[in-house]
């Protein structure tokens, strides 16, 4: 297969991956704490040999998946009522444990477990600075969190969520839609003065209709390649079949 037709493929791969990435996004719109993402792309570059001049055109690029970008800027908040949704006004993340280890996120739409415990909407409980679930007792009606992350109830404290930072965040890997997971070289730092905001949500930061946009642009991009694609393995078979022709 000639490198044109490789190199009009890399592109379609990179479109690929683009279409999926921005479906994404879309498709979380409207999910508390959602940070957008975005794919990394550069060229590869090959040179050709025996390629006569000029040397201008020894170069073939390529396009070459290098990382992915998200988006961890702060978003708007909304208000609930619930006394249970929690937004940071600050930068950093809750920190949740689950079954994989502790991860990191920032939807703060919590509730109560059967057990009492202050647990994420899929169920994960939430850390304390100690490290452990923040547990209410059954009897307690009235739930107050603080702006520093001091969880109380009519009773006195029942902890303190652990909301910590990173010195990259880029470097976080996703699990899911809203959760983070740290690699080895990544240690959680504390935020000394978290900024807490009761009966409120953080929105997802995904603008639906640059997405659409986005999305429908990717979509042409990825049809154009796709016919080039064709019409250059046509154009291969018509050459083939002339030079048999000629040699019979």
């Amino acid at each position: 297969m000639e490198q044109t037709s490789y190199v009009a493929l890399s592109r379609l791969v990179a479109l690929t991956r683009q279409v999926e990435m921005t479906a994404h996004n879309m498709a979380n719109a409207n999910t508390p704490g959602f940070k957008a993402s975005r794919a990394v792309f550069s060229d590869y570059l090959l040179n050709q040999h025996r390629v006569a001049q000029p040397a201008s055109a020894r170069t073939v690029h390529f396009v070459q998946d290098r990382a992915t970008h998200r988006d961890h800027a702060a978003s708007p908040t909304a208000e609930t009522g619930n006394a249970l949704d929690i937004a940071l006004a600050s930068d950093g993340f809750l920190a949740f444990a689950t079954p994989r280890g502790e991860r990191y996120g920032r939807n703060g739409r919590l509730t109560l477990d059967p057990a009492g415990r202050i647990t994420s909407s899929d169920g994960n409980p939430v850390l304390s600075t100690t490290g452990q679930p923040i547990v209410v007792a059954p009897n307690e009606a009235q739930v107050t969190i603080a702006a520093d992350g001091t969880v109380s109830t009519p009773n006195g404290e029942v902890g303190r969520l652990r909301i910590v930072r990173f010195a990259e965040p880029q470097k976080l890997i996703a699990e899911g839609a809203t959760l983070f997971r740290a690699d080895a070289g990544q240690e959680p730092e504390a935020v000394a003065a978290p900024q807490v905001m009761q009966g409120r949500i953080e929105e997802s930061n995904v603008n639906p209709i640059i997405e659409l946009t986005m999305l429908i642009s990717q979509q042409r991009e990825f049809e154009f390649a796709a016919q080039f694609v064709e019409r250059e393995g046509d154009r291969r078979s018509q050459a083939i079949e002339r030079l048999l022709r000629r040699r019979s």
